[in-house]
This record gives structure tokens, sequence and C-alpha cells, in this order.
């Protein structure tokens, strides 16, 4: 809820780890994970329009996009959003994104991303 974007790494192995693990699942160290500052941007890499989503607290939004965002990081982390302000299938794969942070009603804060360029 801090509203930055944080992921796992191993500073064993200098990997970023997503989603978090108990263990790199490349040198298997449990004891050399941190959590570490992302630059909040992206690309999108492609996306999916949902018509029929089985969870309610999403069925008001249908249809929606869901994006598979990669970060500037890289190293093959992938990120998923709704892309919010952009209309329904209309995702410009290959745009440029940065992260902002959503409210939930339980007032848990997720991060989403939105196109910039």
């Amino acid at each position: 809820n801090e509203e930055r974007l944080v992921i796992q790494n191993c500073t064993a192995c200098n990997r970023l780890i997503h989603p978090p693990r108990q263990a790199c699942d490349k040198c298997n160290s449990g004891n050399n994970l941190e959590w570490k500052q992302m630059s909040g941007r992206g690309k999108i890499y492609n996306y999916g329009v949902v018509y029929d989503c089985p969870i309610r607290l999403l069925q008001d939004d249908q249809p929606f996009n869901v994006a598979v965002v990669m970060l500037d990081e890289d190293q093959g982390i992938q990120m998923y959003s709704h892309l919010p302000g952009t209309p329904v299938d209309n995702v410009p794969i290959g745009a440029t994104v940065e992260v902002i942070f959503e409210s939930t009603p339980s007032g848990q804060k997720v991060p989403e991303w939105r196109v910039t360029g």
C-alpha cells in the first residue's frame, strides 16, 4: 500500500523472481532474497478481452481488457492489467505504460498500468 512497485530479487544470482517464492528457482537460494524497487515502466506485450468473468467483483466491469505488461527491467517479468482508460479491444501492443495504484473495496492497493505513449 506504499504505491511503489517492488519485485523479489535473489542477490546470490541477481535474478528477479515473480511471483515471490521461498527460494530462487535458478540457484535455489532462500537466504539471499530481498525486495527490489522497479522503475514502474514497461511495454504491452499482448492482451485479451474478458467477456464472461467468474469473479463477482469484476462482473460489473465486463467486458474489460487484460493486458500482459513486460517490465522495462525485463528478465521475463510479466504483470497483468485492466489498462484503466483504454477502450475495450483497443489495446496498443508495444505501447509504453507506467504503473498506477488502484484501491480495492477493502483498501488494498494493487498495481495497474496506464498507457503513456
